[in-house]
């Protein structure tokens, strides 16, 4: 019988709870080993441009890009895992905003004494959207941007009155409400790869973890946690 093997994969948040639960039956069904890193996506690269060694990086498809450009990632080794929209949570029993339309969004946000959001793709879109709405400097002082933590703890926790990330990063965190996706005029989808590194130890191994991912029959799971897979 073969000794199993170890899969490294550094990934961020927003594909987590699908991954916790597809990890175990893969390793069920293959004997190997995954051990996982949780990075904020901004540091991912960077640990990789340092010589830090893993199998699978997943993180948001334009990032997993600028790795293949540097050449950390192989041409041919990028998947595509699943699409994610941006939503808004309140603490549970808070009233809920109008997020009817980007115009909606904007009183919202106005309105709000404090809002949260991350330093991932959501939250570099979302700074984007208010200075195009024109508002970045009057919320400047009520904003607050979370790194290691989900956003949505920051609510849940009374530290901010609406918080913003993407859905799979809400869902799953007590003691808050998930007020909906941002509406369809302004909302933004990201789309979330895995890329094999090219110092990857076990290639093979990954590229079968990667496949089990992207298998048909992982669709349901992936879609009730708050993804639309590809």
């Amino acid at each position: 019988m073969l000794d199993p093997t170890e899969i490294k994969v550094m990934l961020s948040a927003a594909f987590k709870e699908a991954y916790l639960e597809l990890v175990p039956e893969f390793e069920r069904t293959t004997g190997n080993k995954v051990t996982s890193l949780w990075v904020p996506s901004v540091k991912i690269m960077n640990r990789l441009q340092d010589g830090e060694t893993v199998d699978i990086v997943i993180l948001s498809a334009a990032s997993l890009d600028e790795l293949i450009r540097l050449g950390l990632v192989a041409k041919k080794g990028r998947y595509d895992l699943a699409r994610s929209g941006i939503g808004a949570a309140v603490r549970t029993g808070a009233p809920k905003p109008d997020l009817s339309s980007g115009e909606a969004l904007r009183r919202a946000v106005v309105a709000a004494k404090s809002i949260v959001y991350s330093t991932g793709p959501s939250g570099i879109y979302l700074a984007g959207l208010f200075s195009r709405m024109g508002i970045a400097e009057e919320i400047k002082t009520k904003v607050k941007q979370v790194q290691g933590e989900p956003a949505g703890a920051v609510v849940a926790r009374g530290e901010a009155e609406i918080g913003f990330q993407q859905i799979s990063e809400l869902l799953p965190v007590p003691g808050i409400d998930l007020v909906g996706p941002l509406p369809p005029d302004v909302q933004e989808i990201t789309v979330f790869s895995a890329g094999v590194p090219v110092a990857s130890k076990a290639p093979d191994a990954a590229r079968a973890l990667i496949k089990f991912f992207t298998a048909p029959d992982t669709a349901p799971v992936i879609r009730r946690k708050g993804l639309e897979p590809i």
